[in-house]
């Protein structure tokens, strides 16, 4: 049998998910050290992995327990966007089937950009059912953002089909008659509030990504609405944009 090259040997590692896997074995006493350093790389990554899915499988302690119960639909759900100073509110429903298995689901905060975008038609793709809700601006600013936040929840929920036995919540109460567990940080420790926090992240993202071709001046691609330093100062200059919302501060400052 021939030597593989480095090159080769890295690529035959890539695909390598255990220790006991005979590719890895294989290389594991190459005297070469650029072998050796893939080989200690790959064994980092098995362990990452390792790590990643016990901390996969705790996060789905609570729907766990209600599938024992012969709870069958359980539906995570969580917002986006109660802190900045444009845009809606966005929140999102979703039911996840027991062999769910996207193990790089996580609290949407802790992944980048990129991990999210790449993971939420995943989990579309693997969901039982996913609703969304938005609430605009105005409907912030006429009834405050957190019963604004528990008016998308409630239209993220009733967009279910199949409608949920069990909700778990980060931390709010939605109105709708269906039993809720209300998790403080529910995002970092029930998968389906994670799976949940994602695609609203997406979808808000979105929407911003496309007000800021209309408001380039705000930089709402970078900052989805936040009160950064460059936004604050396009608010000082041209005042507040159609989508800004007008009862929070420092936004009521520079409404025209």
């Amino acid at each position: 049998m021939s030597q593989k090259t480095i090159s080769q040997v890295k690529q035959l590692l890539k695909a390598v998910a255990s220790r006991d896997d005979p590719v890895y074995q294989r290389f594991l006493n190459d005297p070469r050290k650029g072998v050796q350093a893939l080989v200690r790389a790959t064994s980092k990554r098995i362990d990452q992995l390792a790590m990643a899915t016990t901390a996969f499988h705790r996060r789905f302690k609570y729907e766990q327990q209600f599938w024992r119960q012969g709870i069958q639909t359980v539906a995570g759900v969580d917002e986006v966007g109660r802190g900045p100073l444009a845009g809606p509110v966005v929140a999102c429903a979703v039911i996840l089937p027991q062999d769910f298995d996207l193990v790089a689901v996580n609290d949407s905060k802790q992944l980048t950009p990129s991990i999210r975008k790449a993971l939420a038609p995943q989990i579309k793709r693997e969901a039982i059912a996913v609703g969304m809700g938005v609430v605009d601006n105005r409907v912030i600013d006429q009834i405050n953002i957190y019963e604004a936040t528990r008016v998308a929840m409630k239209q993220a929920v009733q967009e279910l089909a199949p409608m949920p036995e069990e909700i778990i919540v980060d931390a709010m109460n939605i109105d709708v008659p269906i039993h809720q567990t209300r998790l403080i940080k529910g995002d970092a420790k029930s998968i389906s509030v994670s799976a949940a926090s994602i695609l609203a992240k997406v979808y808000r993202d979105h929407l911003m990504d496309d007000f800021a071709l209309k408001y380039p001046e705000y930089d709402f691609t970078h900052n989805a609405g936040y009160g950064t330093a460059k936004h604050l100062a396009a608010l000082k200059k041209y005042g507040a944009t159609p989508i800004h919302r007008k009862t929070f501060a420092p936004v009521k400052n520079y409404c025209r």
